[in-house]
């Protein structure tokens, strides 16, 4: 019969210990999907919101979610302002500000109760960096989450204001090329 050297069981035991959170993680992670176009609702975080700030001048923003990526984020946005824009009786819009805006977070998540053989977790160990000499810390996950919000403030022009305008943008052309791109997906009948 064979048998583990210690190390090696150290190494099992930190695999067996990782196997449900690693588990866990990735269904959670299959069940994300980027965020809806849709409005942003009291108390979420992702979502649509448009503001006046006068009867020709709109503040409009998107937020994504960790798993939304920025060029949709900012497609999104162009169609919001495409909207409000048609929703206020106008035909062209121009971006006054526009912006993007990067949200990153970094959590660390230990992977359960020290071991008072590694001296806590590692750090009272042996070797240069603590523990057994790793440069990072075996014990812990470092996650990183990153979210987009883009937003603007867009100004409302007549058909005359637009033809002078060579920034200006149709509401109804942007709303035919993005809009069924934003659409949810209809469920598949068979």
């Amino acid at each position: 019969m064979t048998r583990l050297n210690p190390s090696w069981r150290l190494l099992a035991n930190l695999g067996i210990r990782a196997l449900p959170l690693t588990l866990a993680a990735g269904l959670l992670a299959g069940c994300m999907a980027p965020s809806p176009y849709a409005p942003r609702l009291e108390g979420q975080r992702t979502g649509y919101t448009d503001r006046a700030l006068t009867q020709t001048r709109y503040r409009v923003t998107f937020t994504g979610n960790t798993v939304t990526p920025r060029e949709t984020v900012e497609s999104f946005l162009l169609l919001r302002a495409a909207e409000v824009t048609r929703a206020a009786g106008y035909t062209n819009f121009v971006f006054d500000t526009r912006n993007t805006r990067t949200n990153t977070s970094v959590q660390t998540i230990p992977y359960g109760p020290p071991d008072p053989f590694l001296g806590g977790y590692g750090r009272r160990g042996f070797g240069y960096w603590g523990g057994w000499g790793f440069a990072y810390e075996p014990a812990v996950d470092v996650v990183v989450r990153t979210n987009f919000e883009a937003y603007a403030e867009i100004v409302l022009l007549t058909p005359e204001q637009a033809a002078k305008e060579p920034r200006s943008l149709n509401a109804g052309e942007v709303i035919t090329r993005i809009g069924p791109d934003a659409a949810p997906p209809k469920p598949n009948q068979t």
